[in-house]
């Protein structure tokens, strides 16, 4: 039983090393994100066949499942999506939102929402899935620091993603980054959306806006940008600027004082 045991471990090392020491030889699919300098640092885009993850406070959970729901879009190319959370998850920010999906563009009709009683069961579910070529994407939600989620199960996870071509993307929620075998990492925020003035006055909200820190990139540089979702064409661009500029009138100006040159200009 331990030179079995033995075995198996000297043969996921090796697999692991040669994920690890591939350098910038090893070639990856990638999918453009839509912005330039985003695409840029990532060498062409989100690389496929590989492990995500996007870290975001427990506040900010609705910005960072928007976010994972742009990039799980650009990547499941229309074909199915399990998305796994546990039941934690739920009850600190709510169910997931089909037609929040179908307005960020990403078919409702794809996904398909797993709930897990626990982080194992959710581990093992994601893990199961990964092994399905016929998927686009698997998304694991975590909340909170999960010791499950330690450097063997995301080498796992890894081995899985490129035995099959399917991605992973890991939304960690309430959570401190710890050692994995990621491509990417990301710190995701909510950032300032300018009003849309091509919207009636009722609805005045703009575009989903993502401050996204860019923290970990194992084939290249990090970085952190401003990144529009463009709902209709389904991804991410630099953002539009205000469709009028506005500035504030000076604090010191008297109400008085404003109407009244307003009526001479008028006059």
């Amino acid at each position: 039983m331990t030179g079995a045991r033995t075995s198996t471990l000297a043969t996921l090392r090796g697999s692991i090393e040669r994920i690890e020491t591939h350098g910038d030889g090893y070639a990856l699919n990638r999918v453009a994100l839509g912005h330039a300098n985003a695409d840029a640092m990532l060498r062409g885009g989100l690389a496929l066949s590989a492990v995500h993850e996007v870290f975001a406070e427990g506040h900010q959970s609705a910005v960072a499942t928007g976010f994972i729901a742009g990039l799980a879009g650009r990547i499941a190319s229309r074909r199915p999506l399990v998305w796994v959370r546990q039941d934690f998850s739920d009850i600190e920010s709510g169910a997931l939102s089909m037609s929040g999906f179908s307005e960020l563009g990403l078919d409702p009709r794809y996904v398909v929402s797993v709930r897990a009683a626990d982080v194992d069961s959710a581990l093992r579910t994601a893990a199961d899935a990964l092994g399905c070529d016929a998927l686009g994407g698997v998304v694991l939600e975590v909340w909170g620091d999960a010791r499950q989620l330690d450097l063997v199960a995301s080498r796992k996870l890894t081995l899985a993603a490129q035995a099959s071509g399917v991605t992973a993307l890991l939304l960690r929620l309430a959570a401190i980054p710890h050692p994995s075998t990621a491509e990417t990492r990301w710190i995701v925020r909510a950032a300032h959306s300018p009003p849309d003035s091509a919207s009636r006055p009722a609805a005045l909200w703009g575009a989903p806006m993502f401050d996204a820190q860019l923290v970990r990139n194992r084939h290249g540089p990090v970085g952190r940008w401003i990144m529009e979702w463009k709902c209709d064409e389904c991804l991410f661009s630099e953002p539009s600027a205000y469709p009028q500029p506005v500035a504030a009138a000076p604090a010191y100006r008297s109400h008085q004082k404003t109407v009244g040159e307003q009526r001479r200009r008028a006059g």
